[in-house]
């Protein structure tokens, strides 16, 4: 009989599923025939210990493995950086202690905000060019660059150009990162960046350049902000062009020559912000809107999320040629705004509370050749007085016809 018990009792644990025998080896039993009632064993206690302590070694441990650089280079995309960071000033800094805040919260809510881009790289749904920004307070954490706002004057020196001496550049950093610079707030990401891969955080020269010299070009007049001086000294030692020995100190020091006068082609470029480039990152009619108000435009985009100048700007040139090359200047540079007066008058520019009145003629796209027709010198003379032409009465009959004959003298006496 005893057998026979036993035969049933081990055909019934045969036929349990395998959900309950999963069930009861946690401590959990649910008798036969009474499925509202459950059963908890002590071991089911020790089981969730045993769970939690393990989901907790796994989170610890993934959580730290993620802050490591070897987790950042991972991944395809983010093996570029990693190279650059690798060869870089920075190698012995964790990727999480400049793109991740100090602050412990704002650490942990960004960790999980990180969890998206492992969907969008599971999913192939990320972006080529991966996107950071880092705040001001990472890099003037403890340990790192707290005191860079208290050492005053430094010297930067830029990668030499091939053949030509290094330059050693004049910078405080209290200044600009305490003060407002043209009305900007700047960022250390403003002037430290990562413009070109392979150069991790390094200075960004196109950024001085376009700050420092934006406007600054008037004609023959160079004044950039803090002047040349300020930045770089005049060279100490002799120079020499072809045969002639040359001396800065002479000039600059002693008799304050403009260096303009000699470096007429050291800024190159008006830094313009082009409309046409909002449309890399932008396609909202409500966000192109702002394009006319600079103080929204550069607090929103260099302030708040340290876009690159250059992304919007067209960059600025600084270089000093020392060559002899031809003199091949440009003509605004002595004939300066002659034909403002006109062409304003052409465009029918308005002013506050006149709106803008063009001419007919500059609404169907006539240009100043249509109506400038008769030279004043003679071919002769021209070579050596240069050429101006005068607006033709033939111009205005040619294209209205004969009615129009005598027009051009009463709108000149008028």
């Amino acid at each position: 009989m005893s057998e026979e018990r036993k035969e049933g009792k081990t055909g019934e644990q045969s036929e349990r599923p395998f959900s309950r025998k999963i069930m009861e080896a946690m401590g959990m039993h649910v008798p036969e025939g009474r499925q509202d009632r459950l059963h908890i064993q002590p071991r089911f206690f020790k089981f969730l210990g045993f769970l939690g302590i393990l989901v907790l070694i796994f989170s610890v441990g993934m959580f730290e493995f993620s802050t490591s650089p070897y987790f950042c280079a991972s991944c395809h995309i983010m093996k570029p950086y990693y190279q650059a960071w690798k060869t870089s000033k920075h190698n012995h800094v964790p990727c999480v202690d400049c793109h991740y805040p100090p602050d412990v919260r704002d650490k942990m809510v960004l960790k999980f905000q990180a969890l998206s881009q492992v969907v969008k790289y599971v999913t192939r749904t990320y972006s080529s060019k991966p996107y950071a920004e880092i705040s001001d307070e990472s890099c003037l954490r403890k340990g790192c660059h707290e005191t860079r706002l208290l050492q005053g004057q430094v010297e930067f020196t830029p990668p030499p150009k091939p053949g030509k001496p290094p330059i050693k550049i004049k910078f405080d950093h209290r200044p600009h990162l305490t003060d407002l610079k043209r009305g900007k707030k700047l960022r250390c990401t403003s002037c430290h960046s990562q413009i070109v891969v392979g150069n991790h955080m390094e200075v960004t020269a196109s950024t001085c350049f376009l700050c420092h010299f934006k406007g600054a070009k008037l004609g023959r007049s160079e004044n950039p902000i803090g002047g040349c001086g300020n930045c770089h000294g005049a060279p100490s030692g002799d120079i020499k062009i072809g045969d002639t020995k040359f001396n800065h100190q002479e000039f600059v020091g002693v008799r304050h020559v403009a260096c303009q006068n000699c470096h007429l082609e050291a800024i190159q470029g008006e830094g313009e912000a082009k409309k046409e480039r909002c449309f890399q990152c932008h396609n909202e009619p409500a966000r192109l809107s702002h394009f006319s108000d600079i103080d929204f435009m550069h607090k929103n985009h260099v302030t708040e999320h340290k876009i690159e100048c250059t992304h919007c700007h067209e960059p600025i040139k600084h270089a000093v040629k020392t060559s002899l090359e031809p003199l091949q200047y440009d003509c605004s540079v002595c004939h300066e705004k002659k034909h403002n007066i006109q062409k304003q008058l052409y465009m029918g520019i308005g002013a506050r509370g006149v709106p803008n009145r063009p001419s007919v003629m500059y609404v169907t796209n006539v240009d100043c050749v249509g109506c400038h027709l008769v030279p004043k010198m003679s071919a002769a003379a021209s070579p050596f007085l240069g050429q101006t032409y005068k607006a033709s009465e033939a111009a205005c009959i040619g294209c209205h016809g004969e009615d129009f004959r005598g027009i051009l003298g009463e709108w000149q006496k008028t």
